[in-house]
């Protein structure tokens, strides 16, 4: 019988029906022994436990030693039957005859470690039973020490599986913790040990795995240590947390402190990850400045998603259009828009989209009152990291007292220019005939006065209409009559005109032939005689002005091209504004209210054409307008 377990032989001890005694292999004392043996050879325990086993026994067979040497050294057993020995009693010797059984007792390794010696009173019948029960016992034991060796085979293959995934764990791991961008993850034992630590920014933190893992965090830095030494204390109590901290060089961190259990609720260790989230406070930094400033904006900002619907509506937006946030987030922006304005919302909309964005779009707007809002739109579209339009953001100024004042201005310089209207044409009748009594006249100085006075009365005339449809433009009451006529014979007439007037320029034309436009010949002749005009006032005497037209598709344009002082690149842009004139010092001595090009501009726009200059500053500028033909 081999015994290869060592709860087996301490079960064997208790509940065999014989004696049992075992022996250290090294030096055959007794180490372990039963109360059946004691009772059957009439020893105490006190007097065998730990004395050789041939001192007890030198008389059972003098081959006991060798027996015993060839157990330990070859793991084999053997039975010696039919010995005779004395033992005492009751306080009587008595002889008795017995069988020995030898057994080695092995451990994982195979190795003999003991050596069993069982003992069997021969007694005929009770013999045979006691050998029989042993013998079944020692079946039994070697079942249970088949079963045990298989359930150790499935739990060293179930060990080697176990290393096999723990290898693809921490491999895994690794590769997690390198791919979470601006990360430094570590775990340490219940001792604060570090167990392992890896991160893409491992290394700018000042950490190093080599140097770290299996080491105490005092052995590092105890500073360090000291610093942290209550947050490790806390999460391997059991608490998930999390702090914020800011590096000496700027860089800020979030720090997670995470416990590890086992299956049971035991904490066996703590997972810390560290992420840089600089990039993210500079964002809550800016965010935080950015709305600021739109509560305390006295314009009204609004977020509007790309279909119209109101995402968010500041404190200005609120007194602007009397609705509050509450009643305009999630609404359509239509809320606030006239009805019959609806049509210049879908158009805004669809600009957006396509990426545009819109300026100074001046229009109204219906707060809750009900009034109309004189209001300036500046719209751009909001697009994400990959350049998709998510949403729209709009920017509301109220120009009521602005249009107001305008429209105040206007009526006055409407008023003003219709009241000098009546005295000037008086004025110009007188001059005309003065001028024609006058012109055969001995004296050649008064024939020339009012030669000139008709001349300045005519500019008069002229500006004074130049305010007058400036305001009737203004107040929306600019009367386009349009019909069909020759473009080309219209510029040659007012070419001719002006050269009786300004002889002092050379003007070539190029005109094409037959070129008939839907338009209103008295607007067209007033934008094609300013643009004519200011090539004359802005460009030295005896150069050339030079007029063109020509087809391009289904359009006709127009240019006047002067060699005169030129533009500047940061005064093209508003040149066709209201009332903007270029300041220099070749202009100071130049006449004029910047109402010409203005009223050109609006007169062709109502036309659906275009106008537009091309100058550089000392090369002359050249001046287009288009028009759409008949």
């Amino acid at each position: 019988m081999q015994i290869s377990d060592e709860d087996d032989l301490q079960y064997i001890l208790r509940n065999a029906p014989v004696g049992v005694c075992v022996l250290e292999a090294a030096g055959l004392r007794v180490e372990l022994i039963n109360r059946a043996f004691l009772e059957m050879t009439g020893m105490r325990h006190e007097a065998v436990s730990g004395k050789h086993y041939l001192e007890l026994f030198h008389k059972a067979n003098p081959d006991d030693e060798t027996r015993l040497n060839k157990i330990v050294l070859e793991g084999r057993s053997y039975n010696d039957h039919n010995v005779s020995f004395v033992r005492m009693r009751h306080g009587k010797k008595q002889t008795i005859t017995a069988s020995f059984i030898y057994s080695p007792v092995k451990n994982k390794e195979g190795r003999v470690t003991r050596v069993a010696v069982w003992l069997l009173e021969n007694t005929g019948q009770a013999f045979n039973e006691e050998l029989a029960a042993i013998n079944e016992e020692m079946a039994a034991v070697n079942e249970e020490f088949t079963a045990s060796n298989e359930e150790l085979s499935a739990t060293n293959e179930e060990l080697m599986k176990t290393q096999d995934s723990l290898r693809r764990s921490e491999k895994l791991f690794r590769s997690i913790a390198l791919n979470i961008p601006g990360s430094l993850i570590i775990v340490i034992d219940r001792q604060h040990r570090y167990v392992t630590i890896e991160g893409d920014i491992m290394e700018k933190m000042g950490y190093n795995r080599r140097d770290y893992e299996g080491k105490h965090p005092s052995e590092i830095s105890a500073g360090r240590y000291e610093a942290s030494k209550h947050l490790y204390e806390r999460v391997l109590a059991g608490e998930k947390f999390s702090v914020e901290r800011r590096a000496e060089t700027g860089e800020f961190y979030i720090v997670h402190f995470v416990p590890l259990k086992t299956q049971h609720g035991e904490v066996e260790a703590a997972l810390i990850i560290a992420i840089d989230i600089t990039e993210i406070k500079q964002a809550e930094e800016k965010s935080a400045r950015l709305a600021a400033i739109v509560e305390t904006s006295d314009d009204a900002i609004v977020s509007k998603t790309p279909d119209g619907v109101v995402t968010s509506w500041n404190a200005a937006a609120e007194r602007m259009f009397g609705y509050t946030a509450d009643e305009m987030i999630g609404q359509p922006i239509y809320k606030i828009i006239p009805a019959d304005r609806h049509d210049e919302e879908l158009n805004i909309l669809a600009r957006l989209r396509a990426g545009e964005r819109v300026d100074h779009f001046e229009t109204k707007r219906q707060p809750k009152d009900g009034r109309l809002l004189d209001v300036s739109l500046t719209i751009s579209p909001v697009k994400d990291a990959r350049g998709l339009i998510t949403g729209l953001s709009k920017i509301a100024r109220d120009i009521t007292e602005k249009k107001q004042e305008e429209q105040r201005k206007n009526d006055f310089i409407g008023m003003v220019s219709h009241e000098l209207k009546t005295p000037l044409t008086s004025l110009t009748a007188i001059i005309q005939a003065a001028h024609g009594k006058l012109r055969h006249s001995n004296d050649p100085f008064l024939s020339g006065a009012m030669e000139k006075a008709g001349y300045q009365a005519r500019r008069m005339a002229g500006m004074i209409n130049g305010f007058l449809n400036v305001s009737r433009l203004e107040a929306g009451h600019l009367l386009i009559e349009k019909r069909p006529f020759d473009l080309g014979e219209l510029i040659r007439e007012i070419l001719d005109e002006t050269r009786l007037i300004s002889s002092s320029h050379i003007f070539g034309l190029e005109v094409c032939d037959n070129i008939t436009v839907n338009a209103d010949p008295d607007k067209i002749s007033s934008v094609v005689s300013n643009l004519i005009s200011n090539a004359v006032k802005y460009s030295p005497k005896g150069k050339l002005i030079d007029v063109r037209c020509q087809l391009v598709g289904q359009t006709v344009v127009v240019s006047i091209k002067d060699q005169g002082m030129g533009i500047k690149p940061q005064d093209i842009g508003h040149i066709f504004d209201r009332y903007y004139r270029v300041s220099t010092i070749h202009t100071q001595h130049i006449s004029g209210f910047g109402i010409g090009l203005y009223l050109s501009s609006q007169i062709v726009s109502h036309h659906g054409g275009n106008i537009w200059a091309e100058s550089e500053s000392g090369q002359g500028s050249a001046f287009y307008f288009s028009l759409p033909l008949a």
